[in-house]
């Protein structure tokens, strides 16, 4: 019997077909797909006839599609619906993944191909895209170790395939530890919260079998319930156990692969010839240098770290008002932030919340795509991997562009947090591809699900990155949708965020869930003008990550990284009341994979970008200029890696923005 998974999929759209598919098809699938792989890298590295770019690096882009599928399907599901036997599986296949594609970027003969090709490019007559793709495939090859020899090339094999397990053993632990923690409420304990708050504490319950409501960590339950819960002692329970999660000794403590992660990584990069991982994770980024991404965060942390201090005071204040002596605590700022948010802009989340109606927010977010792209989104009825996906077929006119679908929901079995990933990302070779892009979020769910302000900011921000792969128009897979530098990734994802800002956007589609009137005036210029408000705690809670994740890459190894923390967060005198975004032990961007190690300040990079590209809206037509819309979608949102990401840029905007367009944004310094 053919395996499900690859077999021809003959779904609507060749969408996965997951009601196929069982957990028992994975394994089997994976071998058979490796060693179809295999089969495909020897007959390239071995073929007789003389190097050229067709039958090298063009049939190392066609190799490999039965192991996309296996792993597309796989790691979708272990992501957003993991269970004992995907967990279990995932710790099995990330250590034959490694040693897979170690035996591709060391197979010598393979390299040499390769290199043969690279050093002959002025002779090829390749198109620019096609030199652009012997260019990475190169570089790639020699990032990866291809130049060494004998017990350095078997020694960094070992250390990717531990580097794999560990990343694996990281997530796992992670989940664990935000799966299995819970605190009961009493009745009484609900006193002083919002009616979504419990009804999202009593779901909870439901869900973890209790007798009553439940605060979960969760960041849709926990972080309102720090907002709005009157009760001191219950907020300081929940936030230590918060952040606490991946430090509580035992089987799931994250602490010591930390240690072994950062130990490899410095390993490794000084097998390359690199001072430092951070010297070599940087090398392809469009910050290229540790300095330079130093000065950029603390050019930011100076005027963020004042503008908090500030704010403290503040709120301190309003705590011994209430007749709490004593420092103000990270447990308290959320909650007296929120007061103070209502006091300031007479605006809360309890009145807000009933006009960012999720079904309205995600219309909101197609309605934009189409005035500024032409896109058109029609429901699909297939099946999926979980009760709670939807899926969309994206066409403009008329014709099919691709296939989108959205996991919105918080649960037990998803890992926290917020992503797109591309099931099957676009491209014309070896045979035409439309994309399927899926976002993943953790929303409360609700009758009807409600959103946070920062809810519906992170669905567009999803939202854009989903876009970047949704119009990507390239021919090799690649180089194809978000395949770009990681500082460079977050522009389009963030830029998008500005279009929930629209006051004509907020006007149509933030209606309220009971009467479907419009958000009135008064409140939808409240909501604009305090669209700023606590950017201190936000800038600093951030940055504080990013000095972490860059101080422990740009020097040795630390031995103890909570140490190294500490003394990171002692140096930039981090504000007591406000804890990091992401600490050590669960600091997943980091930790779970190499994606953002020496990257986490990439989001600020690219914001940067993202407030200027923006202006470039407002400064034309406004925000909906289509002549505006033409040139992101031409020079950025279709173009994948096929050029450098600064050049990308500059052919946008015609310029490289300062910082100044990021701090003003924020409100750090006066516009």
């Amino acid at each position: 019997m053919t395996n499900p998974i690859l077999s021809d999929w003959t779904t609507p759209f060749e969408i996965a077909p997951f009601a196929e598919i069982s957990d028992d098809d994975f394994s089997p699938a994976l071998e058979q797909a490796m060693q179809a792989h295999n089969a495909q890298i020897d007959a390239i590295a071995t073929n007789p006839e003389a190097p050229t770019f067709a039958n090298t690096v063009e049939a190392l882009e066609a190799a490999g599609e039965q192991l996309d599928k296996v792993l597309s399907v796989f790691f979708t599901v272990a992501g957003a619906d993991s269970n004992p036997e995907r967990e279990e599986l995932q710790r099995a296949f990330s250590p034959k993944l490694s040693a897979h594609f170690s035996g591709i970027s060391s197979n010598k003969a393979l390299f040499q191909r390769v290199a043969d090709l690279w050093a002959r490019k002025d002779e090829l007559d390749l198109t620019d895209e096609q030199a652009r793709v012997l260019m990475l495939t190169h570089r790639g090859f020699v990032r990866a170790g291809a130049d060494l020899q004998g017990d350095e090339d078997a020694r960094m094999r070992d250390i990717k395939a531990r580097l794999a397990s560990l990343g694996t053993s990281f997530t796992q632990n992670l989940l664990a530890d935000e799966r299995d923690w819970y605190m009961d409420l009493s009745e009484d304990d609900l006193e002083g919260l919002p009616d979504f708050v419990v009804a999202s504490a009593r779901a909870a319950g439901q869900e973890k079998g209790a007798d009553g409501p439940v605060v979960t960590l969760s960041r849709s339950l926990i972080v309102p319930f720090l907002q709005f819960s009157p009760r001191r002692d219950l907020r300081e329970k929940a936030y230590q156990a918060w952040t606490a999660r991946g430090a509580n000794g035992g089987e799931t403590d994250n602490r010591q692969i930390a240690t072994d992660i950062l130990t490899l990584r410095e390993e490794r990069a000084k097998l390359l010839g690199y001072n430092s991982f951070a010297d070599y994770k940087l090398e392809t980024e469009m910050a290229g240098t540790p300095e330079r991404v130093r000065d950029l965060l603390m050019q930011v942390w100076d005027p963020a770290k004042a503008r908090a201090d500030a704010d403290a005071e503040i709120l301190t204040r309003m705590m011994q008002e209430d007749g709490i002596n004593g420092p103000l605590e990270a447990w308290d700022w959320r909650y007296y932030a929120e007061k103070r948010h209502k006091a300031e802009h007479d605006l809360d989340e309890v009145s807000l919340k009933p006009y960012l109606q999720l079904d309205r927010m995600i219309e909101a977010a197609f309605a934009c795509a189409n005035r500024l792209f032409g896109l058109e989104f029609a429901p699909l009825d297939v099946p999926l991997y979980h009760p709670d996906c939807r899926a969309w077929e994206v066409t403009r006119n008329g014709q099919h562009i691709a296939v989108f679908i959205g996991d919105y929901f918080a649960r037990g079995s998803k890992r926290s947090g917020a992503w797109c990933s591309a099931m099957r990302s676009q491209a014309k070779f070896p045979k035409a591809q439309a994309p399927v892009v899926i976002n993943v979020c953790n929303f409360a769910k609700g009758d009807p699900a409600l959103l946070s302000y920062d809810d519906a900011r992170t669905l567009f921000h999803e939202f854009g990155h989903a876009l970047h792969q949704m119009l990507s128009d390239v021919t090799y897979e690649s180089i194809s949708g978000t395949s770009v530098a990681r500082d460079f990734v977050e522009l389009p994802s963030q830029l998008y965020e500005h279009w929930l800002e629209v006051p004509e956007v907020l006007a149509e589609f933030a209606t309220h869930t009971e009467t479907g009137e419009p958000m009135p005036q008064e409140m939808l210029e409240k909501v604009l003008k305090a669209a700023n408000f606590d950017q201190g705690f936000q800038t600093v809670e951030y940055v504080a990550s990013a000095l972490v994740d860059l101080a422990f890459h740009e020097g040795a190894a630390p031995a103890d990284p909570m140490a190294k923390q500490a003394e990171v967060l002692a140096e930039i005198g981090m504000p007591q009341a406000i804890g990091m975004r992401h600490a050590t032990p669960h600091f997943a961007h980091v930790f779970a994979g190499d994606g953002y190690s020496s990257g986490y300040y990439s989001y600020m990079w690219s914001e940067v970008m993202d407030a200027d590209a923006f202006a470039a809206f407002e400064e034309a037509g406004g925000p909906f200029d289509l002549e505006r819309a033409k040139a992101l979608e031409k020079n950025i949102l279709s173009t994948g890696g096929s050029r450098e990401a600064e050049e990308l840029y500059l052919a946008f905007r015609g310029r490289l923005p300062g910082v100044e367009a990021l701090l003003k944004g924020r409100g750090l310094i006066a516009a």
